[in-house]
């Protein structure tokens, strides 16, 4: 039952390819355990949780690590993305779209052109 609640997360965990998944119920808990890829794909995770279960769930144990820390998310751009849309969809602001261009000089050399399938460094805010 408590498994069927949270349905959502475990698929979200699926698509984000969530490695070391365990997922057990006892007692009218649920526990999940895994290794997100960055600390966006686990943001995302804990935010589907607070969806599902509500601010401070108690029939859910989440333990959820994260593999790469060094970075809060690795961005793919597609065709027709600007660093201020991709900076407003991780920080919520298309004004820090230079902390994204400041983290990845190494490929981009001006903040107005990007390409797509150009794999960019989200670094944390």
């Amino acid at each position: 039952m408590v498994k069927a609640k949270y349905q959502g997360v475990l698929d979200l965990g699926e698509k984000l390819n969530i490695q070391n998944g365990d997922v057990s119920e006892a007692n009218g808990v649920l526990t999940v355990k895994g290794t997100a890829a960055t600390q966006y794909q686990k943001n995302l995770l804990w935010d589907e949780i607070k969806a599902s279960g509500g601010e401070n769930p108690s029939d859910i144990v989440a333990d959820i690590t994260v593999a790469d820390t060094s970075v809060f998310a690795r961005h793919t751009v597609k065709s027709g993305e600007t660093l201020g849309a991709i900076s407003k969809h991780y920080y919520g602001s298309a004004g820090k779209y230079n902390t994204i261009f400041k983290a990845n000089t190494d490929i981009l050399k001006n903040p107005d052109v990007i390409h797509p399938d150009q794999e960019l460094i989200i670094p944390h805010a």
